[in-house]
């Protein structure tokens, strides 16, 4: 009763009953109902029987909707877990660049300027562009504090660093290793 007006006298669409809406929709609910179940219960059952069970999370720890630095944060959790207690996960391995960046808005203690030096040849020789998008993705040096409060929320058992080939060229890195409002503390690596 509220949308029809507006789709058919500001929009000139056509208008739609409840009724056809839900018998559209009925149809497709028959056929992906075969393929909907509750994970958690599925997951656990799984392991009940001594199956493996391989996670993969997307985005980052700092995107996560309950542990990332909302609201700058993406719309679900990308923490590990996923319905199944901690007690049932083995191994946890966590997936850092050797450098950090970040799409969008947000803190970012570590950023560098896109426009010249480290920043620019970080975004140019690890092709630090969106997929989608072609933009530009914020880069900055690593930031082991960040890392160690992912590895805390996520319990991480090991570590793997990618695009260490990236700094290829670079005579030293920085890691940061601590910041407040006063600033941030690096440590330059040879």
């Amino acid at each position: 009763a509220y949308q029809n007006p507006i789709l058919e006298k500001v929009y000139g669409l056509p208008t739609y009953s409840v009724d056809a809406v839900c018998e559209e929709f009925a149809a497709y609910a028959e056929r992906l109902n075969p393929h909907i179940v509750e994970s958690g219960k599925l997951l656990n059952e799984e392991l009940a029987q001594g199956k493996s069970i391989l996670f993969e999370g997307a985005q980052a720890t700092m995107l996560d909707i309950d542990h990332g630095t909302y609201p700058f944060v993406t719309s679900s959790n990308c923490t590990a877990g996923s319905g199944v207690g901690p007690t049932n996960i083995d191994r946890v391995l966590g997936v850092a660049k050797a450098y950090l960046t970040r799409v969008g808005s947000g803190p970012f203690p570590t950023e560098l300027d896109l426009d010249e030096g480290v920043g620019k040849f970080l975004l140019e020789t690890g092709h630090e562009y969106g997929v989608t998008t072609g933009r530009k993705r914020r880069c900055g040096w690593y930031d082991a504090v960040v890392t160690k409060f992912a590895a805390q929320v996520n319990g991480l058992t090991d570590l793997a660093i990618t695009k260490l080939d990236v700094l290829t060229g670079l005579d030293t890195i920085k890691v940061c290793t601590a910041y407040d409002c006063d600033g941030v503390e690096y440590t330059t690596v040879p």
